[in-house]
């Protein structure tokens, strides 16, 4: 899966369009809701791998972990309630899109 694939989606779906924040790692972009601006998705490259990082509920964290090893604790972030999916792998599309969809209904409030 291409970072492309994950943006085109997150910006058609929930109309959030990247914010690159820092100077040091240009291509890494955050996506938050409008109203509260709160995160519910980042991503970046890490040692030639593409990352997206999405809030997860903590036991639901466990099992995708232990399930997928494209799947990891994620990076730079709390690994309680945000996962690492290494998109740049063989990913489940569809996964994807739900673990996404998921990140955003957790951050909405």
């Amino acid at each position: 899966m291409k970072r492309e694939e994950v943006i085109s989606y997150i910006k058609e779906k929930y109309s959030a369009n990247p914010e690159y924040l820092w100077d040091d790692t240009p291509d890494a972009a955050i996506f938050r809701h409008a109203k509260n601006r709160k995160w519910f998705a980042l991503v970046m490259k890490v040692q030639n791998e593409e990352y997206l990082n999405v809030k997860t509920q903590p036991e639901y964290s466990d099992l995708l972990r232990s399930t997928y090893d494209y799947i990891i604790p994620a990076y730079h972030m709390n690994k309680e309630h945000w996962n690492t999916i290494v998109v740049s792998r063989e990913v489940n599309q569809e996964l994807v899109f739900e673990l996404v969809d998921r990140s955003y209904e957790l951050t909405r409030k």
